[in-house]
């Protein structure tokens, strides 16, 4: 209880992430190149207000902008606004020195072509941008969103006009808001879906519920631990919680169900316990290590949600864990003490009463057999007819499992990749709704940005270079649709035509205002070249924004700038070209190194190539499965399914690991390999269904979040779970059966051959004598 408040108060410290550090790691160059050279010296993210509906020229809501850009302005943390408004008051004080909305209608006409259309896009809309700093913290987004929020409603808008308050900042924290209420929904409906689960299979024993209120003390626990170690909430590391819950709830019913095997026998509670511990610990213990093992491959991984996935559940087990082994065990040799407590003490006192009944009733084990009718005599008896059957048919069995994992390792490749965080959201999220009207409007913003850094930025060559290659891209690349500079800069405020001396170029530069030029430049030798490429991220995908990328890599060197000048592409956009990475070469290598882990961790435990085999050949026939179907039934890869290969490894190898250390307890008793391949799928077998199908519904929760990412997930996971299970009881007994009596014959033929060796030397020895 001390550690459940401990958790309480390590829980307040989660926080929520979802920007581009979610996806790319901070330490590789492309983000270090967006960090410093972009996103510190020229980025601004802003929040957008769009006005829509009647004639945005209008004087009426000229002033109100007015008063919204003026509000804004004092709030903390904002640099500056752009507005329709804003362009008026300095074109007028340009043309008539007073720097405010002309209340002349001819004049206000006058000034009205000076509103570029980036703030005007057509006669309907009109656009405020107020602007932040590109590094400002989550939690100032928020304050600052909020106060626009009020501002708006303070700016008194003319009637029949419209505003939305939108941008990529208002759309990151409406969807940091869903998160954390889809998260409750999440794990709520998977304990309740678990609860189904427990009381139809989980018949045979008392207290059917018990494993899912210890697996949700060891969520409680990961909470805590979540906040102190200071890993973030992601959109990822979310659905970790009803993975964990599927999980955990395995240890819990492996306790559970072998210390009612105990006390069905006739021991004591204490000797229940002990017999449990001795033989169930270890078991759970080792397919805990190798799960371990698994997930750790996970952090190999250069997508940062998917790290913090890795850590979350590796804590998550280990806490699951712990409060079954403590916990779990505790809690039923106590009901159990009290429950034999209350009856003597009946007998005692020949107590007849309803109450008594009713808690005699509740607390005492049925004597009855269980017929095959029920649930546990129709899985014993389901179990043990697949166990015999692939026993009796290994060779058909396996090649048919073989050619269909070989069938999925090679339609894995062309499985697609998805990218597009919008598509990961709710399609009904008003952030979202808000955001791609947005892009209707403005025709999209994301950008390539070239960072130039030279030794003088007034050099009228290096100018001339950045407009002929600005032009060029414009003109024959079809997906760059304008670029921005200083070269076009300096145009604009000198007739349309650049100055051919450095002196000149100076001379328009002193004219033009700092808050303009920081925008292209930052001192005296870095300048940047904005290449818009309208909705790319949706339009293109990560691999044509790549292609795209490689095209102008190309084109600059083709179109080579003055000498001593070094160019770089980067970009919020660029950045994610990372990602293709981990979703294709780095997604196989964590499935491979994740195999070779489990394999080493199974071999050093148990020193038994044939132990370190088995389980992982298992679930390789998973794996290759998985891929098969995700290829049939039009599925993609996101950061998240990527994490598949590693996540069947931990969740089926345990299944695999459980079984084979039942099966060689029976085998060290005496029984012959069929017999105890038999005796290990019905003992065990329960457990394993139960726990199996308590994960599989943990995970059909994920089916029903409103996140695309998610949901897909977990339309997959439960796939997985059930391929995991079919192995296990498919695959796995005639494998081990087979490889075990083959390595007896071989034992026993080596044993025999040297027994003959040691005759033959005896009656050698004999002849010599």
């Amino acid at each position: 209880m001390l550690l459940v408040l401990v958790s309480f108060e390590g829980a307040q410290l989660i926080k929520m992430e979802s920007g581009t550090e979610t996806f790319v790691d901070k330490d590789s160059q492309l983000y270090q190149n967006y960090d410093h050279l972009y996103l510190s010296l020229f980025s601004k993210e802003a929040i957008v207000v769009m006005v829509e509906g009647g004639d945005v020229q209008d004087r009426a809501l000229l002033e109100a902008i007015d008063r919204l850009d003026s509000m804004s302005s004092s709030i903390p943390g904002v640099l500056n606004t752009q507005s329709a408004s804003s362009v008026v008051k300095e074109a007028n004080n340009l043309e008539n020195g007073r720097f405010e909305i002309p209340q002349n209608d001819e004049q206000l006409s006058e000034l009205i072509p000076y509103i570029p259309s980036s703030l005007s896009p057509d006669k309907t809309h009109t656009l405020v941008y107020i602007e932040m700093a590109g590094d400002t913290s989550e939690i100032r987004k928020q304050e600052i969103l909020r106060e626009v929020e009020t501002s708006v409603d303070l700016a008194e808008f003319p009637p029949g006009y419209n505003f939305i308050v939108t941008g990529d900042p208002a759309f990151e924290i409406g969807m940091n808001n869903e998160m954390m209420s889809s998260m409750g929904v999440l794990l709520l409906l998977s304990a309740f879906l678990m609860v189904i689960v427990l009381y139809l299979v989980f018949r045979h024993v008392r207290w059917r519920l018990m494993p899912l209120a210890i697996v949700l003390l060891g969520i409680i626990y990961t909470f805590g631990a979540m906040g102190y170690l200071g890993i973030p909430m992601t959109m990822v590391s979310m659905a970790a919680f009803p993975v964990l819950i599927g999980l955990g709830i395995d240890y819990a019913i492996q306790f559970h169900n072998r210390i009612e095997e105990e006390l069905d026998r006739g021991e004591s509670p204490k000797e229940a316990v002990i017999d449990t511990i001795k033989h169930t610990g270890p078991a759970v213990m080792i397919a805990l290590t190798i799960t371990s093992l698994g997930f750790v491959s996970l952090a190999t991984s250069t997508v940062p949600m998917v790290q913090d996935f890795a850590k979350l559940l590796l804590i998550g087990v280990f806490m699951c864990f712990m409060s079954s082994l403590f916990v779990g065990v505790t809690v039923i040799y106590g009901l159990d003490t009290f429950a034999k407590k209350r009856q003597e003490k009946a007998k005692k006192h020949h107590v007849d009463s309803l109450r008594h009944r009713l808690i005699t009733r509740r607390f005492k084990k049925s004597g009855k057999k269980q017929t095959s009718t029920d649930s546990g005599g129709f899985i014993d008896n389901t179990l043990r007819s697949v166990a015999t059957f692939t026993m009796k048919h290994p060779v058909p069995v396996l090649i048919i499992a073989g050619l269909i994992c070989v069938n999925g390792l090679y339609t894995d490749t062309f499985v697609p990749i998805q990218t597009d965080t919008e598509t990961f959201v709710p399609e009904d999220m008003p952030a979202l709704i808000d955001l791609q009207h947005l892009g209707d409007i403005t025709g999209g913003d994301d950008e390539l940005n070239i960072i130039i850094k030279t030794s003088n930025i007034a050099d009228p060559d290096l100018l001339d270079w950045v407009d002929k290659f600005s032009r060029h891209e414009v003109d024959n690349r079809e997906n760059i649709y304008g670029a921005t500079s200083l070269a076009t800069l300096v145009k604009s405020n000198n007739g349309g035509v650049l100055p051919d001396s450095e002196e000149g170029v100076r001379h328009v530069l002193s004219k033009i205002p700092d808050s303009a030029k920081e925008r292209y430049i930052s001192g005296q030798n870095i300048m940047v070249v904005n290449l818009n490429i309208g909705d790319a991220m949706s339009g293109l995908g990560l691999e044509g924004i790549e292609t795209l990328a490689n095209v102008i890599e190309n084109d600059i060197q083709w179109l080579a700038p003055p000498p001593d000048v070094s160019v770089t592409i980067t970009g919020h956009s660029f950045v994610f070209i990372e990602v293709i990475g981990a979703l294709t070469s780095g997604r196989i290598f964590m499935t491979y190194l994740g195999l070779g882990m489990v394999f080493a961790g199974l071999l050093l435990i148990y020193r038994d190539l044939l132990k370190a085999f088995v389980p992982v050949i298992t679930m390789f026939m998973v794996i290759g499965w998985t891929g098969g179907l995700m290829y049939y039934l039009n599925m993609e890869y996101t950061p998240m399914t990527a994490t598949l290969g590693a996540l069947i490894l931990g969740v089926g190898s345990e299944y695999a690991v459980l079984m084979m250390e039942r099966y060689f307890e029976e085998r060290e008793k005496g029984a012959l390999p069929e017999a105890a391949m038999c005796e290990a799928s019905v003992k065990i077998g329960k457990a394993i269904v139960t726990s199996g199908l308590t994960t599989l519904f943990g995970f059909l929760a994920l089916v029903a979040s409103a996140f695309g990412i998610i949901s897909s997930f977990g339309i997959i996971t439960v796939i997985d779970v059930a391929l995991a299970l079919i192995a296990t009881f498919v695959i796995f007994p005639p494998v081990i059966v087979t490889l075990d009596k083959w390595r007896e014959k071989h034992r026993a033929k080596k044993a025999g051959h040297n027994l003959n060796s040691s005759a033959n030397n005896l009656q050698t020895g004999a002849d010599i004598t």
